[in-house]
């Protein structure tokens, strides 16, 4: 039976987890603690794809003392021969006593196999332990595990009155450079950032982060039906996606030799299939995508029921009726049209008011 002592082991293993925030994209952030006589005898977390699991690391840690202990694992450990060898099996090999994982894995690779090897080695396993929290920690691995698709967090900065832009489009600065920072902590932890051609046109974002520390930069994806980005774009560079409707050999030549991947998805109105790009970007293993985009484009992942949570930061000032919405919709004419949210955290960032809400389905 699982206990309070057990609980405490199990947030030391997601708070190491934490430290491939930014970097372990596309594998999940794991973190591991082994425990023998009520001492923690070796840790270890997940870095990098390619390189060592969190449980390997743990077990290096601990050597001969990890015969007998408890491993404390904030994802169910591995069965399958990938870039490195399978966890449960050297778990077994280690002779571990216990296996407490906080979620079950489920790629299908994985998908209880990592427990049934543990326990054909007589050890014992357990399940479930702050299970809310570790799937938090991975929300886009588990989403594109279980839908084949990443996590879409979409980000916006607007007014108390909800406006993003002034009419002539000008946005910077609404809030103020915590909140800003705070925004780019968000780009770090995510696997690429979208963003949408009016965007590009009136900004010229590069969408990197540059706020926070980090080793990895997010792939940057826009979305340009038409290929109308300048060859000059400062978004643009190795491994930039652009995601248009028709192609066009001149433009989409420029675009290449700057370094950018032009990807076609139309969908029947001419314009890029929003579904058919975000299932495409699960596919090239984007777990969380970051979405900072213009009115329009937020309004058409909306409505194409594609977006899971917001991030919005208001500033504390009045921007008026003819400034840009948050999102372009058409007329309500029923409040049972609206679209649901579940609020899931409101603080301060600086002077502005950060609020996260999770999308509900339709």
């Amino acid at each position: 039976m699982l206990s309070e002592v057990d609980r405490t082991y199990m947030r030391r293993a997601l708070e190491i987890a934490e430290r491939g925030l930014y970097t372990t994209t596309p594998n999940p952030r794991v973190g591991c603690v082994l425990v023998r006589d009520g001492q923690i005898v070796g840790e270890g977390w997940h870095a990098r794809a390619g390189e060592a699991h969190a449980e390997v690391i743990a077990l290096r840690d601990a050597g001969e003392r990890a015969v007998g202990a408890t491993a404390y694992v904030t994802l169910e450990p591995c069965a399958h021969h990938g870039r490195t060898p399978p966890c449960s099996e050297a778990l077994a090999r280690a002779r571990v006593a216990r296996v407490v994982a906080a979620v079950a894995d489920p790629n299908p690779l994985v998908a209880g196999k990592g427990f049934d090897v543990l326990r054909a080695a007589g050890i014992e396993t357990e399940s479930g332990l702050l299970e809310r929290e570790a799937g938090e920690l991975n929300v886009g691995f588990l989403s594109r595990m279980t839908r084949g698709r990443p996590w879409l967090r979409m980000k916006i900065a607007a007014s108390l009155d909800g406006r993003t832009a002034l009419a002539n489009g000008r946005s910077q600065w609404i809030t103020g450079p915590e909140a800003r920072r705070d925004g780019h902590h968000w780009r770090a932890r995510s696997c690429a950032v979208l963003t949408g051609i009016g965007t590009v046109v009136e900004d010229d974002p590069q969408l990197t982060v540059r706020e926070v520390e980090t080793s990895r930069q997010p792939v940057r994806v826009v979305v340009d039906s038409r290929l109308d980005i300048s060859p000059r774009a400062r978004v643009l560079g190795h491994g930039t996606l652009i995601a248009a409707a028709r192609d066009e050999a001149s433009r989409s030549g420029a675009l290449r030799d700057r370094g950018a991947e032009v990807i076609v998805l139309p969908n029947a109105s001419g314009k890029v299939d929003l579904a058919a790009l975000i299932a495409e970007l699960g596919r090239r293993g984007i777990n969380e995508l970051h979405i900072e985009a213009g009115h329009k484009l937020n309004a058409s992942l909306l409505q194409a029921d594609l977006v899971d949570e917001l991030l919005v930061y208001l500033a504390p000032r009045i921007l008026g009726d003819t400034a840009r919405g948050m999102f372009h919709l058409p007329e309500l004419t029923d409040l049972t049209q609206s679209r649901a949210l579940e609020l899931r955290d409101v603080c301060t960032i600086g002077g502005d008011l950060r609020v996260m809400a999770r999308v509900k389905a339709l």
